[in-house]
């Protein structure tokens, strides 16, 4: 798929750094776009070492970070309400629609939301 652009959930990304070969092919040469949720829950994770706070830092390097703003705030609002969905999950899928980019996850529960472009990755 090079040469697009994905919004990559943070499981992805996880799978990446564990050294999922698929992963690194599904998205070797793409645009890659995450939300800052995703980097708030990489970089946060209980016991990182210093060497691996230095690889998630050079995988983030390589990611469009996407900060909150007005139109994924609204469109977050408009997905919980309709939605049954963690918050952190719905900002994720709102900054891929507001976006107008697939997200890439292997997590089944944004299966369904309307108006969202998934690639789901099955393990």
């Amino acid at each position: 798929m090079s040469g697009h652009s994905f919004l990559v959930d943070t499981n992805m990304l996880i799978l990446l750094l564990n050294g999922n070969n698929r992963v690194a092919e599904l998205l070797d040469g793409c645009r890659l776009y995450i939300s800052f949720i995703t980097e708030l829950e990489l970089l946060s994770a209980h016991g990182l070492q210093q060497n691996q706070i230095e690889t998630i830092e050079n995988l983030l390097a390589d990611c469009i970070i996407v900060d909150i703003n007005p139109s994924i705030k609204n469109a977050t609002i408009s997905i919980r309400s309709k939605n049954r969905i963690k918050l952190p999950d719905a900002i994720i899928a709102a900054t891929a629609t507001t976006l107008e980019i697939p997200l890439v996850t292997a997590d089944k529960d944004f299966k369904s939301l309307e108006d969202l472009t998934l690639i789901l990755f099955e393990l």
